[in-house]
């Protein structure tokens, strides 16, 4: 094999401008496709999804609960986490994305208080459960909120 004979695999290359029904020597004349009579071959087929008048399954099947349009993503992160930094160094959601320890802030991030914490940080974030304030605070840290 030679960088002169590479080409896609057979058939996962589709163009979208294809012209359909323009003549016997186009290759898609005449039926453009559709075969031959029937409900698909003629203009207002159904849409998809269309069962021919029996109730659709996207219908039949139960729906549950509700979206909630007000809900927040927030990143919940545990004080044993925040071991990894140096001492006194202060600790945002920047500062967790460039460690690792998260992968990305969308609403918060909320610190929580599984784990234990030796190190004296400035830790700046959305939200703190009370165990973990007393964590931080309790080693000499300070648990601010923005």
């Amino acid at each position: 094999m030679e960088l002169s004979n590479l080409r896609p695999a057979e058939g996962s290359k589709q163009s979208d401008n294809f012209r359909r029904g323009r003549g016997h020597g186009s290759g898609n004349g005449k039926t453009a496709g559709k075969g031959h009579k029937g409900q698909k071959a003629r203009s207002g087929a159904p849409r998809p999804g269309f069962e021919g008048g029996q109730m659709p399954l996207y219908r039949r099947i139960p729906k549950r609960g509700f979206t909630n349009r007000n809900t927040k993503e927030i990143v919940a992160i545990n004080v044993s986490a925040l071991e990894q930094f140096e001492n006194g160094a202060t600790v945002d959601a920047a500062a967790l994305i460039e460690a690792g320890v998260i992968k990305k802030v969308v609403d918060g991030v909320k610190i929580l208080g599984n784990g234990e914490l030796t190190k004296k940080l400035n830790v700046k974030v959305n939200a703190y459960s009370a165990s973990a304030k007393e964590k931080i605070e309790a080693v000499g840290g300070n648990a601010e909120v923005i």
